[in-house]
């Protein structure tokens, strides 16, 4: 069992992965799924320091292209069902701003179904994708620069119960 369990964390280790495990996070976190990437974006770019932009920016991309199928579900939602009479005052809000409010999709609980109402609302899709990207962009940079300079003990001694019980 314990081989095993070796083998898996070597095989799904993130420096052996790379970026297409950040790119695929960061997607698949961006979907209406409940996930974060910000623990995936900062653990490689604190094994790869000097990866930190490209990192970043393969972050913003899967979590772009994640927001759009959100776009694209709220879209084809639209096209299925009939629009209410009476438009809730976020609906309303979110029509007022426009294609801008997606800069918010990097928001915890309400960033995902944000970009599916974009969809729903059929807002021009290149000028929410870039306007989301642009927030995306925003919030990895800053979440992982912080991140990078909490000390190096901090991190070991957080995690030190975990290595203790995995033997390493």
């Amino acid at each position: 069992m314990e081989s095993f369990v070796d083998w898996l964390l070597e095989t799904a280790s993130l420096p052996r992965v790379g970026l297409p495990a950040v790119f695929l996070v960061a997607l698949v976190s961006a979907t209406l799924l409940p996930m974060g990437s910000e623990p995936v974006v900062f653990g490689y770019v604190k094994l790869n320091p000097e990866m930190f932009w490209v990192t970043v920016i393969v972050a913003t991309v899967g979590n772009s292209v994640g927001g759009m199928v959100n776009y694209w579900l709220g879209f084809g939602a639209h096209q299925v069902l009939a629009r209410e009479k009476h438009t809730p005052r976020a609906l309303a809000w979110l029509e007022h701003m426009g294609p801008k409010a997606c800069f918010f999709a990097f928001l915890p609980a309400i960033g995902d179904p944000l970009t599916a109402v974009a969809g729903w609302l059929k807002m021009p899709w290149l000028s929410v994708l870039l306007w989301q990207a642009a927030g995306k962009f925003t919030r990895y940079t800053v979440f992982t620069a912080l991140l990078l300079w909490v000390p190096n003990t901090f991190w070991n001694d957080l995690f030190s119960p975990l290595t203790k019980l995995l033997g390493h």
